[in-house]
């Protein structure tokens, strides 16, 4: 799996806890040997590094996001927590149990509703984008290790409004991502959860070797054929995007063999089209050239309204909101 860089904007979100906890970002970064400015993508190797010795400072390896200090040591326990159980299920549920009792809040809870596994997160109090998706990254990344596989998700929530400049969220996840919800959740394909937990305690120690930055790898989109999708979009304007059967066609197979095979990595041609929509609606109104009935237009929206809604259901705020 391709090792992609980590944006300057997550790393920016990993430092900021450190002037709070009276540390300065710049010596930090120095003696890891990273680029001082703190505004550079790292590797995921370099990243790892950075949350290791942010957590051996603060002590806290979830960055001061929660309610209560998640002590170093935490995440390993959590692994050897996970490792008994026989499939995902459990697995996921002991996680989720383990978190709750370490981070006292955000909680976690696992349901299953039409075909689909999903975990809800409750908070006491309102929390960012970053603490949310660094919950999802620790527990979905040690549940991808446990079974092997990389699960692809159908779609992430946030019960906060959207960070600024933050489009890494839509490829970070590989799915459609939505803020301003009613709940955070994530949520993904029921039968992931009957796959059998296949590691031991030799591959936990030389997972726990590599960790945190290995979970970053794993759990980042792969090149499937959402990603040729992706790619073939990013490549047109969406007035000239295909109709679901000439995509199929260009990539020699039929529409039920391109539908299945979206399907088994939590991905729609739909939503596929509307994440691209979102990202491009964001440099429009960044770029503060076009009027927002333009970008509608350039969006494929027959009507400014159309936009209106879709933007909402991306942000929970407005076009004129997002503008500079």
């Amino acid at each position: 799996m391709e090792d992609r860089p980590i944006t300057p904007g997550f790393v920016a979100d990993a430092l900021s806890c450190l002037p709070l906890a009276g540390i300065a970002p710049a010596p930090l970064l120095a003696r890891l040997g990273l680029p001082e400015d703190g505004a550079s993508p790292l590797s995921t190797t370099e990243y790892g590094r950075l949350w290791t010795e942010i957590a051996r400072v603060t002590g806290d390896e979830f960055f001061g996001l929660a309610a209560r200090p998640m002590r170093p040591g935490s995440f390993a326990l959590l692994c050897h927590a996970s490792l008994g159980s026989e499939t995902l299920a459990p697995a996921l549920r002991r996680a989720i149990a383990f978190l709750a009792v370490v981070l006292d809040d955000p909680r976690g809870e696992l349901t299953i509703r039409d075909g689909l596994a999903v975990i809800e997160l409750t908070t006491a109090e309102p929390r960012s984008a970053f603490a949310y998706r660094t919950y999802w990254l620790i527990l979905m990344g040690v549940a991808c290790w446990l079974i092997g596989r990389r699960i692809p998700l159908r779609q992430v929530s946030f019960a906060c409004p959207a960070p600024p400049q933050r489009e890494d969220y839509q490829s970070f996840f590989g799915a459609p991502v939505l803020f301003g919800q009613p709940v955070t959740s994530l949520s993904f394909e029921a039968t992931w959860l009957r796959l059998p937990v296949n590691r031991d305690e030799a591959a936990l120690q030389r997972f726990l070797r590599g960790a945190p930055g290995n979970i970053l790898v794993r759990y980042r989109e792969d090149g499937g054929m959402a990603a040729r999708v992706r790619h073939l979009l990013a490549s047109q304007a969406p007035a000239d995007w295909p109709d679901f059967p000439e995509l199929a066609r260009s990539f020699g197979m039929s529409t039920a063999t391109l539908r299945r095979r979206l399907h088994a990595e939590g991905q729609s041609f739909a939503a596929l089209k509307d994440a691209r929509r979102a990202t491009l609606a964001r440099q429009f109104l960044q770029e503060a050239r076009l009027s927002v009935a333009d970008i509608a237009s350039e969006l494929g929206y027959s009507e400014p309204s159309a936009f209106y809604r879709a933007f909402r259901k991306w942000t929970g705020g407005s076009p004129a909101a997002s503008r500079p």
